[in-house]
């Protein structure tokens, strides 16, 4: 069941210019600087005096630097880009007792995967992001959204040699990621975001993501805005069932496809708000404002203003840094667009109805 999704206003700008919100945010990951690639080589590199000390620092001014071009494209709730993670499991199972690595395994065509296995019972150890976010909120104006890798991908996408079951692996990560998102809680943390992709490659487990999310956010106040990113898929194999997890936002991949599923989320109605993939992901092409405000407007088929997001696809870190930079700046710009259109009446929107 959708929990307090009126817990989006407190990321409302206190001088946002129009009276509609449409609440403007990224997946997560964005490209890296070159310089940041250059000095994980040279930490590595024995004739070289870069140490971590140095790493830490670099990785210090790429975060700083990503959430400021964040911050300049007008977002209302920025991320660092990931600058800290390389991929999004092996940087949450690098740091989970139970997990090692053996060497990486080919996914598909000559792509390879550092895929981890799980050997004995997982724990929870020292905090996972805490210092990201700290530091990232200490150089952002704006509020800092948190991606953690969901339960179960972290438990799909790993070899399991310690559990009877994958279920029992992802329910025990689960209550990891609960203590984690406690710990983000207590550090000021207010809008996390889980990722499971995995969801879209094996729909039927819908019922083990559910629980999952149960298990992540008790005790967690509805204060703290919880979200469900799910990379693209054929959603209509896990929804209405999405609107009985507890979360406050689904976050969906639907711009890549020409919102071709965009109908499956209309009946029956939506219960969490929705978080609209308006510029793709993977397309290297800068979709223009007026492009975005159509997109835009196919989420409002689905849900009032009151209830969209506004967000990319999926995470832009593949693309070329000017082309990611651009579509964030497109994007928010065709959202206040729309939001004045919405105010002078000129855009229909579906109404609001109680969940």
């Amino acid at each position: 069941m959708a929990r307090n999704t009126n817990n989006r206003s407190q990321f409302r700008p206190s001088a946002h210019p129009h009276d509609h919100f449409l609440l403007t945010t990224v997946v997560g990951s964005y490209p890296k600087p070159k310089w940041l690639n250059r000095a994980h080589e040279l930490v590595e590199d024995a004739d070289t005096e870069f140490d971590e000390a140095d790493l830490e620092e670099a990785l210090d001014d790429a975060a700083r630097v990503m959430t400021n071009e964040h911050e300049k494209s007008g977002l209302d709730t920025v991320v660092d880009g990931e600058m800290r993670r390389e991929e999004m499991v092996e940087h949450f199972a690098e740091q989970i007792p139970g997990y090692e690595f053996n060497g990486p395994v080919k996914v598909w065509g000559y792509n390879y995967f550092n895929k981890p296995s799980v050997v004995s019972s997982v724990e929870y150890d020292n905090s996972w992001l805490v210092n990201e976010f700290n530091f990232t909120d200490s150089v952002a104006s704006q509020p800092v959204k948190v991606p953690i890798t969901g339960p179960y991908t972290l438990a799909r996408w790993s070899f399991n040699e310690a559990y009877d079951s994958e279920e029992a692996l992802a329910y025990e990560l689960a209550d990891l990621v609960n203590e984690e998102v406690e710990r983000l809680v207590d550090a000021g943390a207010r809008y996390i975001q889980i990722d499971e992709p995995a969801l879209a490659t094996t729909p039927d487990d819908h019922a083990v993501v559910g629980e999952s999310l149960e298990r992540i956010v008790s005790g967690i106040s509805d204060d703290v805005r919880i979200g469900l990113h799910v990379c693209y898929g054929d959603y209509s194999r896990i929804y209405p069932e999405i609107n009985e997890f507890p979360i406050d936002e689904f976050d969906i991949e639907l711009c890549n496809d020409g919102y071709d599923q965009i109908d499956v989320f209309k009946q029956p109605s939506l219960k969490p708000d929705l978080a609209l993939g308006v510029v793709d992901a993977h397309d290297g092409n800068v979709e223009s404002v007026s492009e975005i405000k159509q997109n835009i407007k196919r989420g409002l088929e689905v849900v009032p203003a009151s209830k969209l997001t506004i967000s990319p696809d999926c995470g832009l870190k593949l693309l070329p840094r000017e082309v990611a930079y651009k579509k964030m700046d497109n994007m928010v710009e065709a959202a206040r667009a729309v939001e004045s259109e919405l105010d002078a009446g000129d855009v229909e929107e579906i109404a609001l109805t109680k969940a």
